[in-house]
């Protein structure tokens, strides 16, 4: 029996409105002779309601020749060539449209028959769906259930289908519904008479009902997508200061709010889902720096994030969910999430950089302004974060945040590079834990001095302890983590267990810049080395430097571009002053946009050319977030430059 692998994405067409989402082919099919295949379907929140969605003229398939995106979802147009047509025209054909539109909790389609004849045609059209319930963990691993069996509709009733939480009802006006003998399929068909001339449309959806989902549509207001493309770059597109731009961060916002999510508890405290197909719910890193991307343009994802993950933040100290009292989860689903040796519990906090994170994204959300009360209503959960950076995240009282999975089934590395092999030496040694990453470090400093800050501008006493452990912090990072010599050192990716620099050159160490940690000449020191050929592809910041014996631009961590991350590295370089060396970033990404369609992936290959990792999610939130962050590097640069003019002259 062949072993199960994790099915590709980079081909499939994704529609999405959390918590639902669309993967089919390219032809607007989902499954393939009446089979589910790899990730295609319909999920809603965590469950496959639909594996197949087969579309067939006269019980044969369609011909596809285009797929085009259009405002309100996707549009795949096939040709129906009906086999006792024997002449060999080409023309000789009917044209179907079939135009698939999602939205929170069901899916929908029209399709429209056109026909070049003189005379009328008459054909029928079959919808072939199956269903199998499968959990998205299985489909990440290339496995599914076996599929479901529809029961027979009582008379005048719809289909419906699902189990004790989910329930599907199909709508098809006009069509009649024929069960397969074994009852796992059903054809839903119309008679379709298409005069000369003219054009006939059929339509079909599917609504579900979920009783068990933890994560819930958003019923706050999404993103301005006008006003916010507005607000970074005028109204004039030929004011534009690159034509890349406008259109790369148009549909970046507009999937950013097709993934706005919400607990059940608190549906108007909206954040962004990490991404889709795998992680379409809450994860605390990745909607922190998410929210904190997009807070130039709109400060609300940031409130519902920061006050979601200070309701759901540990309160005891449990090994198997890894919880500590005061620190920010990582990722809550509707079960226990099990894929190979790794199971990790419905709500699981196994990040060493959430917290450090959350307390950065509050300080700057005051920095917006008119903020006070919410900062105010969170300074408990704040001190409380603020403690867990000092008390629990440094297991070993070495000065440093470091983690280890003590459980045995849960995530082995737990900072944003988070699969197995990621921490690796510079000649390609796998690390051993506990690991202290360094731009973890960069983060907490942060933390601690910016949390002091809020806590003194509110009244509250006690900062001493959270401002003298950053310092030593800092003089701790100066002695132990710097590799090399005179203008050759750049920071270790991290200490292993026993205290070893982990001495491979990383993507990780533009995320210190800006933080406080460094001082300005070991500023400098690393932001030559992120612009350097070794971390810069052409197309973004490689994750592992080309020269390191753990490259491999393939690979998920250890060489691969990711856009949040390299866009984190552009404004950590403009925060340090060093906009200069930006520049090739900003245009990796800005090339990366028109390569990919203006919808960034979760990540590519290392190599330059725009070859993607098939595996990878798309959209993805911090991905769609890095144009805003490009805008705003761009247009503050053409500012200063401006200024820079105008005080010459």
């Amino acid at each position: 029996m062949p072993q199960s692998r994790q099915p590709f994405l980079h081909d499939l067409v994704c529609d999405l409105a959390a918590p639902t989402q669309a993967w089919s082919a390219s032809s607007g099919d989902i499954g393939r002779d009446g089979s589910p295949v790899g990730a295609q379907g319909v999920l809603h929140a965590d469950v496959r309601v639909l594996s197949v969605a087969e579309l067939l003229g006269d019980g044969h398939p369609l011909e596809h020749i285009a797929t085009v995106r259009v405002a309100a979802g996707t549009r795949f147009t096939s040709v129906f060539r009906d086999p006792s047509w024997a002449s060999g025209n080409a023309d000789e054909m009917v044209r179907i449209d079939r135009s698939r539109v999602v939205a929170p909790g069901r899916v929908g389609e029209t399709v429209s028959a056109q026909s070049p004849a003189t005379e009328r045609v008459s054909f029928t059209l079959t919808l072939r769906i199956g269903y199998d319930l499968a959990a998205v963990e299985q489909l990440k691993v290339g496995t599914a259930d076996p599929a479901g069996l529809f029961s027979v509709p009582v008379d005048g009733e719809p289909l419906r289908w699902g189990g004790d939480d989910v329930t599907v009802t199909l709508d098809a006006p006009g069509a009649t519904v024929e069960l397969a003998a074994d009852g796992h399929s059903a054809d839903v068909s119309w008679l379709v008479t298409v005069e000369p001339g003219t054009t006939v449309s059929i339509g079909w959806s599917i609504a579900v009902t979920d009783q068990g989902a933890v994560v819930v549509p958003a019923q706050s207001p999404g993103l301005d997508v006008a006003a916010a493309v507005g607000r970074l770059l005028g109204s004039d597109p030929s004011a534009d200061p690159d034509k890349r731009l406008r259109p790369w961060l148009e549909r970046s916002l507009q999937d950013l709010n097709a993934l706005r999510m919400a607990t059940r508890e608190r549906p108007l405290d909206a954040f962004f889902a990490a991404g889709a197909p795998w992680y379409l719910t809450l994860f605390g890193r990745d909607s922190l720096w998410t929210a904190r991307m997009v807070l130039p343009v709109d400060p609300a994802p940031a409130v519902g994030t920061l006050r979601t993950l200070a309701r759901l933040a540990g309160t005891t100290i449990d090994p198997q969910s890894a919880q500590e009292p005061g620190k920010i989860m990582h990722e809550l689903r509707r079960g226990t999430y099990t894929f190979g040796t790794v199971s990790l519990p419905p709500l699981y906090y196994g990040t060493i950089d959430a917290t450090p994170l959350w307390v950065c994204l509050l300080h700057d959300l005051r920095r917006t302004g008119d903020h006070d009360e919410v900062v105010g209503e969170l300074l408990d959960p704040l001190v409380a974060a603020l403690d867990w950076i000092v008390d629990h995240g440094d297991a070993d009282g070495d000065g440093f945040l470091e983690y280890i999975d003590s459980s045995g089934h849960g995530l082995a590395n737990q900072g944003w590079k988070d699969s197995a092999d990621s921490v690796r030496f510079s000649d390609g040694r796998i690390a051993e834990g506990p690991v202290a990453l360094c731009e973890v470090q960069g983060y907490a400093y942060e933390a601690l001095i910016h949390g002091s800050d809020l806590l003194e501008a509110y009244g509250r006493d006690g900062t001493e302890r959270y401002r003298a452990r950053a310092a030593d912090l800092a003089e701790r990072f100066r002695l132990q983590f710097w590799c090399g010599e005179g203008e050759d050192r750049y920071p270790a990716l991290a200490l292993d267990g026993g205290k070893r620099r982990v001495d491979a050159l990383t993507s990780n160490i533009g995320h210190l810049l800006g933080t406080g940690l460094l001082d300005a000449a070991e500023e400098r020191l690393v932001a030559a080395r992120i612009a350097g050929p070794q971390l810069d592809s052409g197309l973004g910041l490689r994750t592992m430097s080309s020269s390191d014996g753990g490259y491999n631009p393939l690979s998920y961590h250890c060489g691969s571009v990711w856009p949040h991350d390299t866009a984190i590295v552009i404004a950590a370089l403009h925060r340090a002053g060093l906009v200069e060396r930006a520049a090739g970033l900003v245009e990796g990404l800005l090339r990366a946009s028109m390569a990919f369609d203006q919808r960034l992936p979760e990540l590519w290959s290392g190599e330059g050319l725009p070859v993607p990792y098939p595996a990878s999610c798309r959209p993805q939130a911090w991905s769609a977030a890095a144009a805003v962050v490009v805008a705003q590097a761009m247009t503050a640069q053409l500012r200063a430059a401006a200024g820079s003019a105008g005080t010459s002259s």
